[in-house]
């Protein structure tokens, strides 16, 4: 199989091989558009490489060397010829994307000859020494190891010398007075020389590149984005075309629709006379679009066609490399661009309603997590008029975030692990900093356009980021930053808008994001795309009207005891605890029943006929007594007890293992008024809110059930309480009892206890914490070190463990249905956003998921791409059969 392919024999389908940037060249190539000629090492090769102990095998050598034969022929130059030198870039190129995380280099072909014959054939001698200087420099660095700074410091201080301002000012004598200093560089710092051979300078190039898969930044970019380690990465040998050749020669990056807003029309940014590696890294700052349009119009033209091509064929929006070589256009990458998550929603739908890509395909473009970083929270508008504008950059991730100002990516982990937030402020972003970047809330930069490296990543991070700040003064050594007057200290607050580019000192209060018509639209057709409804846990009529608003069929559990935590309820409740007898729980109840009753009366209008689970009281009822001396003695007086009474009181209830003692259903037969009590609230409510048109079903949940005789006592006592009321009121409504299976015996004998329950509910951290034996309190003495050692591999509380709790669920499922087929199950707890999670109750035939108010939308998502993707599998094994 041939491991080195020119751009003419591929295609996009070929990524997994190819790379995505490979794939897009060849792609380019096969449709006829301008790009410069070359040809991709495989993916193959390098997976021989890493078997090679990391060494390129003199066959697969070969193989470069034939090819690079060919290509020569085709561009009628030859690589190392003094008279008409091709020269070559060599570029990674993993599967999936990965912006800036490995390396490149360009030029290669340059040397101490070739740099004269380049200088002729232009009759640019300035081109061709800033050229070989830009090689010396990025293969000190990329090849060698060399720092990056070694080389900027030789820049800045010739600059400073002469006042110079850019890199542009450098005259001929200038620059080759710099490579000689570069030269000198590599014999101080790895004491040998520039290799003046081309042949050599390709295949450490290629070597150094193919090595870049396994960097710190590289791996760090997979671990957080869920990249496979295994995939490797292909590089393309390219022939090097010129963006520093004069005035009308430049580079840059464009995409087809805005990256930040998702806005329809061509959206980058141009640096004239420079090289791609110029507005990548940010050192200077580039200019927008229009500046192109003005001084090169037909050009412009071109690149807007280009442009609408690429989207209208890869059916997505395109991010697109291009370089501008005296007034000639040329393609040098093409791939579906990074985008903020709103951007992600609203190209998603419009593609659907511009009829270019099927809805189900615009559900499948977006990520879950995407939906969640759509609801960043954004700064409060009141607080904003209170503020004043530090300096404005370019708003290029948006969102709002405040955090602890830190300027290198160490420092900015170091603060993170010590639970700071962080915003994370530099110059220009170097690839090194996603380590700092990825436990960042915001990061700014004094240089850089919105199609920097540091803007690109934000992006894919979904991390605030406001670059080119040009105000921004910043001083390592110090620790300090300077924005016209103002000096910010390391450690201190700052605040950045990422939408509007604003910087604010301090920390500003934030708000919930809102939902736009976009968003909306694309939770409805995800509503319609999943089997499996989604309902949110929610306690008051303001989580349950957010849950509402991004498409929540209900309420699958509404936590009573959180409701008895506000301060007349608490007292309430404490005086019933306390109580010696009966007549002494009277009072209490009635005064807790008649505010249980106002709660649920309020979900239920806010509901409108929707779903409303109520579970009934599950916390120990110590969690509700004092803890503290000053506490104790408040509430001795509060209820006319003595401080003895209580304290004996509290060591009555004090339990050695809470979570598995006195809670649940268990408190319902110590104190059955308890729970009459919750439930003659619920129907009295649900009574009240029909009479007022709101058609309502009651569901009420019994916790912690495990033994059938539980369920049957609570069901009986349950009943009972509600006919009499039914008797009284002289009305007769529908409502469902049901049970949360938390316990590895509920599961077992999921069959006894089905006879009885309307609904299950599997609550999740319960169910896991008795199948584990792990308190959910504790883990964190011991867990990391069980994933640190994989002896887990994944925390069973964030991450739905299928092999034991799975199994449980599954088989209380089978049982629970045996006698009644139309049984509904539903689970509550955050593993429904989990993606193994979701094809588990897929296939199970989960009824419902509960999850808070605010992933909703990831859960619902990540429910209809399970069933859109199963019903994808399914017809492909139709096609398969009927073939």
């Amino acid at each position: 199989m041939k491991r080195v392919l020119m751009f003419s024999e591929g295609n996009k389908e070929m990524h997994q091989l190819l790379g995505g940037k490979g794939a897009g060249l060849a792609e380019m190539t096969k449709l006829g558009l301008p790009v410069p000629k070359g040809f991709t090492i495989t993916t193959a090769a390098y997976l021989a490489f890493e078997k090679n102990g990391n060494k390129i095998a003199q066959n697969l050598m070969q193989e470069i060397i034939n090819t690079l034969s060919n290509m020569e022929k085709e561009v009628n130059k030859s690589f190392g010829n003094i008279k008409a030198p091709l020269l070559i870039s060599v570029r990674s190129g993993a599967p999936v994307s990965m912006p800036g995380m490995m390396d490149t280099v360009l030029n290669i072909g340059l040397n101490d000859q070739t740099v004269e014959a380049l200088g002729k054939l232009t009759n640019d001698e300035r081109f061709a020494y800033d050229s070989y200087r830009r090689l010396l420099q990025m293969f000190g660095n990329v090849v060698y190891g060399i720092p990056e700074k070694k080389f900027e410091r030789v820049l800045c201080d010739i600059k400073k010398i002469k006042n110079y301002n850019t890199d542009l000012s450098l005259t001929v004598d200038d620059l080759k007075m710099v490579i000689e200093k570069f030269k000198q560089i590599y014999l101080l710092e790895r004491k040998r020389t520039f290799p003046q051979d081309p042949q050599e300078q390709l295949s450490a190039a290629i070597n150094a590149v193919f090595l870049s898969w396994n960097n710190k930044r590289a791996k760090i970019y997979r671990k957080k984005n869920g990249i496979s380690d295994k995939l490797g990465t292909a590089v393309n040998v390219q022939e090097m075309v010129f963006g520093n050749a004069g005035e009308f020669s430049g580079t840059g990056v464009i995409f087809s629709r805005s990256p930040s807003t998702g806005a329809r029309g061509m959206y980058g940014e141009y640096l004239a006379n420079a090289q791609g590696e110029d507005i990548v890294a940010g050192g200077r700052t580039p200019v927008a679009l229009e500046r192109l349009k003005r001084s090169m119009p037909k050009v412009y033209a071109k690149l807007a066609a280009m442009s609408n091509k690429l989207e209208q064929h890869y059916h997505d929006m395109q991010d697109i490399e291009f370089t501008i070589e005296r007034g000639e256009i040329y393609l040098l990458q093409a791939r579906a661009g990074k985008r903020t998550s709103a951007a992600a929603i609203k190209i998603a739908v419009d593609l659907v309603n511009e009829g270019i890509i099927e809805k189900e395909e615009g559900l499948l473009r977006v990520s879950p997590e995407t939906l969640e970083q759509m609801l960043h929270p954004d700064f409060d508008q009141k607080e904003l008029q209170k503020e004043v504008v530090l300096a404005t950059g370019r708003p290029a991730s948006p969102g709002a975030a405040s955090g602890r100002v830190y300027f290198t990516a160490a420092a900015a982990k170091k603060a993170y692990e010590k639970g700071q937030e962080v915003i994370l402020v530099r110059q220009n972003t170097a690839a090194d900093d996603i380590e700092g970047m990825v436990v960042s809330e915001g990061l700014v930069t004094a240089r850089g356009g919105m199609t920097s490296h540091a803007a690109v990543v934000a992006r894919g991070l979904g991390i605030v980021a406001v670059v080119g700040v040009n105000e921004l003064e910043i001083d390592e050594q110090k620790k300090i930053i300077r924005i016209n007057q103002t000096v910010l200290r390391e450690g201190e607050w700052l605040s950045a808008d990422g939408t509007t580019g604003k910087l604010y000192v301090g920390k500003v209060r934030t708000v919930r994001a809102t939902v736009n018509k976009e968003f909306s639209q694309f939770l409805r057709w995800a509503k319609t795309a999943a089997k499996v409804e989604i309902y949110a846990n929610a306690d008051t009529t303001t989580d349950l009207k957010a849950a509402l608003n991004f498409g929540a069929e209900g309420i699958g559990l509404v936590r009573t005891e959180h409701m008895f935590f506000k301060a007349q309820r608490l007292h309430q409740l404490r005086a019933l605890i306390l109580a010696q007898n009966a007549k002494e729980r009277d009072v209490p109840l009635q005064r807790l029943a008649e505010m249980q009753q106002e709660d649920f009366y309020k979900l239920y209008k806010v509901a409108k006929g929707k779903t409303v689970t109520i579970r009934l009281l599950d916390a120990p009822l110590h969690e509700f007594l004092p803890t503290t001396e000053p506490e104790i003695a408040l509430i001795a007086a509060q209820n006319g007890r003595s401080k003895g009474y209580i304290q004996a009181r509290i060591a009555e209830l004090k339990e050695t293992n809470p979570m598995m003692g006195h809670r649940g259903c268990r408190l319902a037969v110590s104190f059955p008024e308890i729970y009459e009590m919750q439930v003659e609230a619920i129907i009295l409510a649900a009574l009240k809110a029909n009479a007022e048109g709101v058609r309502t079903v009651p569901h009420i949940m019994l916790p912690l059930v495990s033994l059938a005789q539980e369920m049957d006592w609570m069901r009986d006592l349950l009943d009972k309480k509600v006919n009499k009321l039914f008797e009284k009121n002289n009305v007769i409504l529908n409502y469902k009892i049901g049970t949360m299976i938390e316990t590895p015996r509920a599961c077992l004998i999921a069959d006894q206890i089905a006879d009885k329950a309307d609904f299950f509910s599997f609550g999740t951290n319960d169910l896991t914490q008795l199948t584990f034996g792990y308190s959910r309190d504790d883990i964190g003495a011991f867990v990391p070190e069980y994933l640190n050692k994989k002896i887990l591999p994944d925390d069973p509380f964030q991450v739905l463990d299928t092999e034991g709790v799975g199994r449980l669920i599954k088989l209380a499922i089978a049982q629970g249905r045996k006698n009644n087929t139309a049984l509904p199950i539903g689970v509550c707890g955050e593993v429904g956003g989990d993606p193994r999670a979701t094809a588990f109750f897929e296939r199970n035939n989960i009824t419902y998921l509960s999850c808070s108010p605010y992933r909703v939308p990831l859960v619902l998502l990540r429910m209809a791409q399970e069933h859109l993707d199963k019903r994808k599998r399914d017809n492909s094994i139709d096609t398969q059969i009927k073939k």
